[in-house]
C-alpha cells in the first residue's frame, strides 16, 4: 500500500484504523517536491506533497481527502467535476468529526463552506474549483457558459447522503447515536470508527466498530454513491436494502413466504410486532404481555402502547415522548410480568410460567388479541417463559379462533441460528439486532416474520399511519398494508447492517463446537478472576434453559454480571455501589485517567487504558435496602469467538489468553478507581475516542 518514501510521521497517521481501512492496496507515495496537499494520478495512485507533512490532524485530513476523491474518480470518471466537490464534502465533514475544531482552525478556506448544510451558490462552487482542480487529472468542463449551476443542482441531490462512513452512520436512530464531538464518542461511549487500543467486553449494551464492520459499511456506502453519481441513487438503496433483507434471512435460515423488517433498533421491532398484532384476523383489542422490561430497552414498554418512545424518530421526525402515535389504538393495554423480585433475586421459572399462563388466559377470556414475549435473552442474560408455558398460553380456548401471537425478544442475539428457525417453525415473530452479541453498531435492527405473520401485509388493512414517521416501506417485505408508507431509505441503518453482516459472516464460519470451546474457556477464567477479587461480588449467572442440541453453546451464561463495593464501606458486609456512582465507574473506565493518578500508584500504568464494558443494569441488592444499584457487564460477543483483523496472525488459543488478561486488566482499573475514587470524582474526567497523547507515541490493538 505504502512507498517507503513516506515519513515516520505519515507512517504514523497510516496506522490509524479507519484510514488505513479506507486506504486498502491503494498505492500512496511522498514527493516532497510538490507544492500541493496531494494529486490523485490518473492510475489512481496518490501523491502527498510538502503541505501535507503539517500537524497530524492536518495530515489526517489530507489524506482523508485524497482516499476519497481516488475511487470516486475511478467509480465516474466522466463527472470528475461533481467526484470532485463530493470527495471535498466528505472530506469537510471529516475534519470536524475528527477534530472538534472551529471553522478559523480549518485546512483550508473551502472546508467550512462544504461543510455547511445547503450546497454552496454556483459562484462560491467556481470559486472553489479554483482550488480543488489541481487535486486530479485535468477535467475538460462542459461547453457552456456556467457549468457550476449544472453542479449545484447535481450536488443538491447528493449532498444528504455525502459525508464520511462514520457520520452517516450516526444518522436514522435517534439522539443516542449522535456523536459528541468533545469526546468522539456516542451516549454509548463507542464509535463509529474503530477503536482497537480499548479494551471491549461490551457487546451487552453496543461495541465500536471493528476494522471488519467498518469495512463493510464503507463498501455499502461507496455502493450507494456510485449509484448515486450515475443517476441509480434510488435503486442502489433498495438493492442494499433487499441484499441485507436476503443476508439476515439466510443467516437465521428463512424461507419462502417469510419475512424481513429492516428495523433501527430493538424498540422499534417492538413496534413493529405491535402494529402486526393489531393486523390479525377479528380486529380484537391487542394486550401485550411484557417479560421483565426493565431488563429490556427503556423505550419497550411505550412502544409496547403503540406510543413515541423518544422525542424523535428514526428518520428525523420531533413527536412527543408518550404521546399515542397516530393510527395505533389507544386501547392496548400492557402487563408486565417480572423475572426478579424485589431484592434482585431471580423468580422461580414455575412462578413466572404460572403467571405468563394466567394473564394470557384472562386476557383472552375478555375477548382482547394477546401479544405475548418470550424474552431470549435480558440484559443480564435471563430467559423466559419455558417453551411448555408458552405453548399452554396459546392453546385453543373454546370456540375462538383467535391464537396469541408470539413475539421473541431475541434483540441480545445469544442464539444459535437453528433456535430461532424453531420460533419461526412455531409461528413467532422473533426480534434481533446486529448491535449485541454480533458486535455491529448500535441501531440495527430486524423482526423476523414466520409466513403467516407475513401474510398480513398482503391484507386488506394497513399498518398504523404514524409508522411513516418511523418507518420508509423498503425496510419491508413487499405488501399493500406497507404501501402508505412513505418512500425512501434510511442510509444509516443500511450501513450499521452492512457492518454487522461482516461480522455475522465472519463468526458464521465458525464450527458450533469450536464457538462453544473458545466462550466456555474465556467464560470460566473470567468468572474465576471475578469472584476472587473482594471488591467485586458476581451475580449468579442463570444458564438459559434450551432444548438439547450438539456442542450448543447458547446454554452458556455469556453476560457476566457483577456489583462493585462502594469504596471506604464496612468490609464485614458488601455494599454495591449505587447506580449513580455504578454509571461513573463505567465512564471512568472508558476514560484516560493518567493525568489525575499520581505517578507512584502501582497500577498507574493502567490509568490510561480505554475499558468499555457494560452499561450498569439497575437491580436491587440486600446489601443496600431500598436504594437501586448498578451491576456492571462484561460480555463476550461474536468479535471474541472469531477474532477480529488486529488480531490477525494471532494464534486463537493466545488470543483468548489475551483477552482474559485483558479483563484482569478492566478489573485492576477498577480497583485504581476505587483507591482515587474521591479524587476523581472532584474532577470529573469525560470519556474520549483516543487517549490521552495519541499524536506523540503510535497506538496500538489492546
Amino acid at each position: 500500500m505504502f512507498a517507503h518514501t513516506l515519513t515516520q510521521e505519515l507512517l504514523r497517521v497510516l496506522e490509524r484504523p479507519d484510514l488505513r481501512v479506507i486506504a486498502g492496496e491503494r498505492q500512496i507515495t511522498l514527493d516532497p517536491m510538490l507544492n500541493l496537499p496531494f494529486r490523485v494520478q490518473h492510475d489512481g495512485a496518490i501523491v502527498l506533497g510538502l503541505p501535507v507533512q503539517g500537524q497530524q490532524e492536518e495530515t489526517a485530513f489530507f489524506l482523508r481527502h485524497a482516499l476519497e476523491l481516488a475511487p470516486l474518480l475511478e467509480i465516474a470518471p466522466h463527472k470528475a467535476l461533481c467526484a470532485a466537490f463530493c470527495a471535498a464534502r466528505t472530506a469537510a465533514l471529516f475534519w470536524y468529526l475528527d477534530t472538534g475544531r472551529s471553522d478559523m482552525d480549518a485546512p483550508a478556506a473551502w472546508v467550512p463552506q462544504m461543510a455547511v448544510a445547503q450546497v454552496p451558490s454556483a459562484t462560491a462552487l467556481r470559486q472553489i474549483w479554483s482550488v480543488l482542480a489541481p487535486l486530479q487529472p485535468a477535467v475538460s468542463l462542459p461547453d457552456r457558459s456556467c457549468p457550476f449551476g449544472a453542479l449545484h443542482d447535481a450536488l443538491c441531490a447528493l449532498w444528504s447522503m455525502l459525508g464520511p462512513t462514520e457520520s452517516l452512520m450516526a444518522t436514522g436512530g435517534d439522539a443516542r447515536l449522535a456523536v459528541d464531538p468533545a469526546t468522539g464518542l456516542n451516549h454509548y461511549g463507542c464509535s463509529h470508527r474503530p477503536r482497537p487500543w480499548a479494551i471491549t467486553f461490551a457487546s451487552s449494551t453496543a461495541s465500536s466498530l471493528s476494522e471488519r464492520g467498518f469495512a463493510g459499511a464503507e463498501t455499502a456506502r461507496l455502493s450507494l454513491l456510485a449509484g448515486a453519481l450515475h443517476g441509480r441513487g434510488e435503486d442502489a438503496a433498495r438493492t442494499l436494502d433487499g441484499d441485507i433483507q436476503a443476508r439476515i434471512g439466510a443467516h437465521f435460515g428463512l424461507e419462502a413466504g417469510e419475512g424481513v423488517v429492516l428495523a433501527p433498533s430493538g424498540t422499534d421491532c417492538e413496534l413493529y410486532a405491535l402494529a402486526l398484532a393489531c393486523l390479525a384476523p377479528g380486529g380484537r383489542a391487542v394486550s401485550n404481555i411484557l417479560l421483565a422490561p426493565e431488563e429490556t430497552g427503556s423505550g419497550v414498554p411505550l412502544a409496547a402502547m403503540g406510543c413515541h418512545f423518544a422525542n424523535d424518530t428514526a428518520l428525523g421526525h420531533p413527536v412527543t415522548r408518550g404521546a399515542s402515535i397516530a393510527g395505533f389504538p389507544t386501547d392496548t393495554l400492557v402487563v408486565n410480568v417480572p423475572m426478579r423480585d424485589a431484592a434482585g433475586h431471580v423468580r422461580p421459572a414455575a412462578d413466572v410460567d404460572a403467571e405468563t399462563c394466567r394473564l394470557t388466559h384472562e386476557m383472552r377470556a375478555a375477548d382482547r388479541h394477546v401479544l405475548l414475549h418470550r424474552l431470549d435473552l435480558s440484559k443480564t442474560g435471563l430467559l423466559a417463559p419455558g417453551l411448555a408455558a408458552l405453548e399452554q398460553a396459546c392453546a385453543p380456548v373454546g370456540r375462538s379462533e383467535d391464537c396469541p401471537d408470539v413475539v421473541v425478544d431475541a434483540c441480545q442475539a445469544r442464539l444459535d441460528p437453528l433456535r430461532v428457525r424453531d420460533y419461526l417453525d412455531r409461528g413467532w415473530m422473533v426480534m434481533v439486532t446486529g448491535s449485541k452479541f454480533f458486535t455491529g453498531p448500535p441501531f440495527c435492527g430486524a423482526l423476523l416474520l414466520p409466513a403467516a405473520v407475513r401474510r398480513r401485509l398482503d391484507g386488506p388493512r394497513p399498518v398504523p399511519v404514524g409508522l411513516g414517521d418511523y418507518s420508509y416501506r423498503h425496510a419491508w417485505p413487499q405488501g399493500g398494508a406497507v404501501a402508505a408508507l412513505p418512500a425512501g431509505h434510511n442510509i444509516g441503518l443500511i450501513l450499521r447492517w452492512c457492518a454487522a453482516l461482516a461480522e455475522m459472516t465472519a463468526i458464521s464460519r465458525i464450527p458450533r463446537a469450536v464457538i462453544h470451546d473458545r466462550l466456555h474457556g474465556f467464560l470460566s477464567a473470567v468468572t474465576a478472576r471475578i469472584m476472587a477479587d473482594s471488591a467485586l461480588e458476581i451475580l449468579p449467572p442463570v444458564r438459559p434453559d434450551r432444548a438439547p442440541m450438539d456442542n450448543a453453546w447458547d446454554t452458556l451464561p455469556t453476560i457476566i454480571c457483577f456489583f462493585v463495593r462502594t469504596p471506604g464501606s464496612d468490609m464485614e458486609t458488601f455494599h454495591p455501589l449505587a447506580l449513580p456512582d455504578a454509571r461513573r465507574l463505567y465512564a471512568w473506565l472508558n476514560t484516560d485517567l493518567s493525568g489525575l493518578i499520581p505517578p507512584d500508584d502501582p497500577d498507574a500504568a493502567i490509568a490510561s487504558v480505554l475499558c468499555h464494558v457494560g452499561q450498569p443494569v439497575p437491580l436491587a441488592h440486600p446489601g443496600l435496602p431500598g436504594v437501586i444499584v448498578g451491576a456492571l457487564r462484561i460480555s463476550a460477543g461474536a468479535r471474541l469467538v472469531a477474532g477480529e483483523p488486529s488480531h490477525e496472525g494471532m494464534d486463537p488459543t493466545e488470543r483468548l489468553r489475551r483477552e482474559v488478561r485483558n479483563v484482569g486488566r478492566i478489573l485492576d482499573k477498577i480497583s485504581l478507581i476505587l483507591r482515587h475514587w474521591s479524587q476523581l470524582s472532584t474532577a470529573a474526567p469525560v470519556q474520549t475516542y483516543l487517549p490521552r497523547g495519541w499524536q506523540a507515541r503510535a497506538i496500538l490493538p489492546a
